[in-house]
């Protein structure tokens, strides 16, 4: 994908002003409310005019003010899944997913809507009314009507926003594998840092209606951890191993991680580990409530505000402490040092 973007916009009390240039298939937007996100987006999509600029993907002009040029949203391919789903309340499933088809246009591609509802799994919801769906399946029948279209962007405004915590990181696999399915890039607004790091590559910043900076998406939660002081969230992908009654035991690549069981199903999934919850030391403790211990090497470090970060290779996984700088000299870390990273299982939560 390539998006080419040079817009301003005036309202009473505030202006938009962005400018830039993207090429990667999974970008986000991100940024509090009031920030300039929804406006960025109601312009790509021809929802608001902009006062002056252009708008060019793939090559093709949707709007330019020099040359006269405003394309009506229908002409744009470019599908948009706002944060309520705007279903059709008269159809049932079935009817609102194949409206999406009634949208394309000559050459517009060919995405089996078959394959689409198997990803989805939205197979036992074809012939239900939209009235009777939960908001997780509202949003994946809005995301399939939208794909169906088959646009060249898609745009997603806050589309988990309203969805309570456990919805949320139970769409989200739904999404990540539509869109490694189907190839289709998307422009994914929103506030959180979570779902920013579990749907994009790379984010545009946004700060009183402008673009305040461009980075990736690794980059913008290290910084993020630096000003807020939260510490930084280590997202793992692990998978089921063994049950040890009240732990779990799951596979993070070669790593064997032990996890204190939860009411889900016992089964791989997202989890997170913050870096303020795993201590290193310089050789393997003797004895230790702590369930995983694991040696590691020191790959890097870096500052945030008062602690020290330091980024490890644990076999091959990557996997962030962070540390006082007192701890850095006492236990001599630097990149190729030998550590051993300890963490409590209670202190790896699923996600999904």
């Amino acid at each position: 994908m390539l998006l080419e973007v040079d817009l301003e916009k005036r309202f009473p009390g505030f202006g938009s002003r962005v400018k830039f240039t993207l090429t990667s298939s999974r970008c986000g937007v991100f940024g509090p409310s009031g920030s300039g996100k929804s406006t960025l987006m109601n312009m790509l999509a021809g929802l608001v005019d902009p006062d002056r600029g252009f708008i060019r993907l793939n090559g093709k002009t949707l709007f330019d003010s020099d040359r006269k040029i405003n394309l009506p949203p229908e002409k744009r391919k470019v599908g948009v899944v706002f944060q309520h789903a705007h279903l059709f309340p008269h159809m049932n499933v079935r009817k609102n997913l194949y409206y999406g088809m009634k949208r394309r246009r000559s050459g517009g591609g060919d995405i089996d809507p078959g394959q689409l509802i198997a990803v989805l799994q939205l197979e036992r919801l074809l012939d239900r009314r939209v009235t009777r769906l939960s908001g997780g399946e509202k949003q994946r029948v809005a995301l399939g009507r939208t794909i169906l279209a088959c646009p060249d962007l898609i745009l997603m405004d806050e589309p988990l926003t309203g969805l309570d915590g456990q919805l949320k990181y139970q769409i989200i696999p739904h999404l990540q594998r539509v869109f490694n399915e189907f190839s289709i890039p998307i422009l994914f607004i929103s506030h959180s840092l979570h779902e920013m790091r579990m749907m994009t590559d790379d984010v545009l910043v946004m700060h009183e209606g402008a673009v305040a900076r461009q980075l990736t998406t690794e980059e913008l939660a290290r910084a993020e951890a630096c000003t807020t002081g939260g510490g930084y969230i280590n997202l793992l992908e692990l998978d089921v191993d063994r049950d040890h009654g009240d732990l779990l035991s799951y596979r993070w690549g070669e790593v064997e991680l032990m996890v204190v069981k939860s009411h889900a199903a016992p089964e791989g999934g997202r989890f997170s580990l913050s870096s303020r919850d795993i201590l290193l030391f310089k050789k393997h403790p003797e004895a230790a409530s702590a369930r995983n211990m694991l040696a590691c090497t020191v790959r890097n470090t870096y500052t945030t505000e008062w602690l020290v970060g330091v980024e490890l290779d644990c076999r091959g996984n990557s996997l962030i402490a962070e540390i006082v700088p007192q701890s850095v000299h006492e236990l001599d870390i630097r990149p190729g040092a030998e550590v051993v990273a300890v963490m409590k299982a209670s202190a790896i939560n699923r996600l999904y």
